[in-house]
């Protein structure tokens, strides 16, 4: 009896030594962060059970209660932005946690596929913008990958860091050439241009994995309730339909081993598993705004009611997380590729989609990058930096005022009048070709549906600038379309240099 009582007072001794140590903030705060401005922030994190807790930032203090799980939340009121880095402190009892050096400011995360991974020490631009990259009022929490998603089997190691807490490993950090070196190249030049332009603390939160499809980065809840997902749960998203070929094969030869063996292992592109690891746990910060750069591995799926579902459900999804249904939502459309294989071949369809969700959706925008990407096979362009101010512009504009061009032309109206089309544009000020020469990647079609190169020549009228088409080929025009190949070499871009954004009359053919 004496020995059991031993024991029990052993074990409960370790248990209060663990509750006793001090409060703990949830793994979104960190010393070196930035604090979103302009509304309240919920403060997070663990400490002794059923016990008061008091948090304080700057001349803010605020009391809780943490509840029988040790788990703690406070509200601090909205702030003005502040470059003074204050101390984040929380106490219970005589058991004190701070962090320091904490700004108040702007807050994005980005996320998505490869290309948004791309480091900016994989840049070219990069070796004239790391030595130079220290910045106080830039603040980054980049999110690594503790396993990757290479063509082997997986071991030990891979499985082990395949939880919701364990995959994705950072820590806030000052914008330094130790900090940049490792950070998303289209991230860092967006927060970095935000930064300049807005003059105030900005905070960048990176979480990405090269090769993911939307699907992976979806709540457990979308997936696991709609009757449309029910091909992507258990081991049967290996075979489904919203998911790539390329993308169930990979994920198949990584766990191999685990399937032969029956078990029903995790992956990084299983559905919802991103969004559990990478996303979810920052959806208690009230962020600004996402960017978001993937398609991709869904565009090699020609189903473009599908990936607009999947987008759709992406955003709206995410934008339930944060509680914010009109969360600011910026996505980079997909460049160019030189690259007709399976794979590529689809990607005017997705980018179809993409800019079909922004217009129906309020605060999403999509970055027109036709005229950048690659002039070969590699769906990896190394430069970034056109890519990342692009999408600054974009946010700068449509969310804080910034005045000036950050759209390119955008189709607005056409019409057919004998065997011409006539096409207006908006945001089209100043529309010129960057040769002097005629506009470019045009085709027009007549009901057959065959769609041949068109000659393009630019008039202008009462209502501004008008292209207008023709083709000796097409007597009788029913459709045109616009850039529409996985490769282009277009021209024509207005007055900010901004290029025209790819479009076809005719529709999807599918709805």
């Amino acid at each position: 009896m004496k020995k059991i009582s031993l024991v029990f007072g052993i074990l409960l001794t370790a248990a209060c030594s663990v509750w006793a140590a001090a409060p703990q903030f949830d793994r979104v705060f960190g010393s070196h962060m930035v604090l979103p401005y302009g509304k309240p922030v919920s403060v997070s994190g663990t400490a002794d059970p059923g016990k008061s807790v008091v948090v304080s930032f700057g001349n803010n203090k605020v009391k809780g209660k943490t509840d029988a799980q040790g788990r703690w939340m406070v509200s601090l009121p909205a702030m003005k932005p502040d470059s003074t880095g204050k101390v984040l402190a929380v106490e219970q009892g005589k058991e004190k946690t701070e962090l320091e050096d904490i700004l108040v400011g702007v807050v994005w995360v980005a996320s998505g596929q490869s290309n948004m991974a791309w480091r900016m020490n994989q840049t070219p631009s990069g070796k004239d913008e790391i030595p130079s990259s220290a910045n106080p009022m830039l603040r980054l929490m980049h999110n690594e990958p503790q396993a990757g998603t290479s063509g082997r089997k997986y071991g030990e190691h891979e499985f082990s860091v395949l939880t919701p807490e364990g995959f994705f490993k950072g820590e806030w950090k000052v914008a330094s050439p130790e900090s940049v070196a490792p950070c998303s190249a289209v991230g860092y030049y967006f927060a970095r241009d935000l930064q300049k332009s807005l003059g105030m603390p900005v905070g960048l939160i990176h979480s990405s994995l090269g090769g993911s499809e939307m699907a992976a980065w979806l709540p457990s809840e979308i997936i696991e309730k709609r009757r449309e997902y029910a091909s992507c749960r258990g081991n049967e998203w290996l075979e489904s339909p919203f998911i790539s070929a390329w993308v169930r094969g990979r994920a198949k030869l990584n766990i191999s081993d685990r399937l032969e063996k029956g078990e029903t292992p995790e992956h990084p592109f299983k559905p919802a598993f991103l969004y559990e690891s990478g996303i979810e746990w920052l959806t208690g910060l009230p962020v600004h705004g996402i960017l978001w750069y993937q398609g991709e591995s869904d565009a090699e799926i020609n189903d473009s009611r599908q990936n607009r579902k999947l987008l759709m459900d992406l955003i709206q999804s995410w934008r339930a997380g944060w509680k914010n249904p009109e969360l600011p939502f910026v996505m980079i459309q997909l460049p160019r590729i030189k690259d007709h294989s399976p794979l590529r071949i689809h990607w005017p369809e997705f980018r179809e989609v993409q800019s079909d969700v922004a217009g129906e959706l309020k605060n999403v925008e999509f970055v027109n990058t036709i005229d950048l990407g690659s002039a070969d096979s590699n769906v990896h362009p190394p430069e970034k930096i056109e890519v990342g101010k692009r999408a600054a512009n974009v946010a700068l504009n449509r969310f804080y005022g910034r005045k000036g061009q950050a759209f390119g032309p955008e189709l607005k109206d056409w019409k057919i009048k004998g065997g011409h089309v006539f096409l207006q544009f908006k945001y089209s000020e100043g529309l010129v070709t960057t040769d002097g020469q005629t506009p470019k990647c045009f085709e027009l079609a007549g009901d057959d549906g065959v769609f041949y190169s068109a000659e393009a020549v630019m008039n202008c009228g009462n209502g501004g600038v008008m292209v207008i088409l023709s083709s000796p080929d097409v007597r009788k025009p029913v459709s045109a379309r616009y850039c529409w190949d996985s490769f282009v070499e277009p021209n024509l871009v207005n007055g900010a240099g901004l290029p025209a954004v790819p479009f076809r009359t005719d529709g999807d053919e599918e709805e």
